[in-house]
């Protein structure tokens, strides 16, 4: 099986027309209604290597859902702050531990 270097976002209407704006082709719009379905269609699919998805949608997810995206290297998943309202950012040495199982935090 070959694969896929293709990104996906997933993200309320805003976020996506930001995305499409800088010229991403494989932009979903979700709803609250429709966010966890739609990941996990993406995420099942083996069509993306990167899924950048509103933070948003990883509060519909479940606990299994969550930790399945938090340990998924291919497709690597993303969340990026919602064009509104509260938002968790993961930092440079959380986001570089879970993906390369690496530590860039300096000895003291």
């Amino acid at each position: 099986m070959k694969e896929s270097a293709r990104t996906v976002v997933l993200g309320e209407r805003e976020l996506a027309i930001g995305f499409r704006l800088v010229g991403l082709k494989d932009v979903i719009e979700v709803t609250e209604a429709t966010a966890a379905k739609e990941f996990q269609r993406v995420m099942g699919s083996g069509e993306f290597g990167l899924v950048i998805a509103s933070q948003s949608i990883r509060l519909q997810l479940t606990e299994a859902q969550r930790a399945h995206a938090d340990a998924s290297l291919r497709p690597l998943v993303v969340f990026v702050p919602t064009p509104s309202g509260a938002y968790d950012v993961e930092g440079i040495d959380a986001l570089a531990k879970r993906v390369l199982g690496v530590s860039l935090s300096v000895p003291t």
